[in-house]
């Protein structure tokens, strides 16, 4: 039994764990959208899991049924930007879990304020340097409405879009070319 607060998990593990393509999918969509661990993308992938079922039982319902019913997923789904307005339940079964990833508050500012990396946005998010409207949020997997998205900004009180520009205005210095004449002839000389 959980703690009464929290009545059930939020995710599921995957039915065969240790295959060898999955984990390999999973650790480049850790990287890809920044993830601190493997649950929480258990946690989008039960989600998805639990909105396709939804749209799977609508699509079995009676035509009378299923049209009052279908409006409100699909309102729902329209407003956190999952699909567009004029979707069907095809558009839901074919979301995948990448499509709710990138809706997270982490992904979106790494992507608007040009972080290097969803970490570095991350680590922005969960020291309140990221408000939305006139709140701030904390939690990177804050699941941004289409009508929040563009009201995401960085805290007044924050350095951090000074830093960004510093790091911005620098430019990186360019490598110097390896001389390829240098290094055949080191390799020649080992095999002489």
């Amino acid at each position: 039994m959980g703690d009464p607060k929290y009545p059930r998990k939020a995710w599921r593990k995957p039915k065969r764990p240790l295959n060898y393509e999955l984990k390999m999918d999973e650790l480049k969509t850790l990287g890809t959208f920044g993830l601190r661990t493997k649950r929480e993308l258990w946690k989008a992938h039960t989600e998805l899991s639990r909105v396709r079922h939804q749209a799977r039982s609508l699509l079995a319902l009676r035509q009378e049924v299923r049209a009052e019913k279908e409006p409100i997923l699909m309102k729902s789904l329209a407003r956190i930007g999952l699909v567009s307005s004029d979707a069907t339940l095809d558009d839901v079964l074919n979301l995948n879990v990448n499509d709710l990833l990138s809706r997270r508050l982490q992904t979106l500012v790494t992507k608007k304020f040009g972080f290097r990396s969803p970490y570095q946005a991350r680590q922005a998010v969960i020291h309140g340097h990221i408000m939305i409207g006139d709140r701030k949020v904390d939690i990177p997997s804050y699941t941004v409405t289409v009508e929040e998205e563009n009201s995401v900004h960085f805290a007044p009180e924050s350095k951090i879009p000074e830093i960004l520009e510093k790091t911005k205005s620098k430019t990186p210095s360019p490598e110097p070319p390896l001389d390829e004449t240098a290094d055949e002839s080191k390799d020649q000389g080992s095999f002489a």
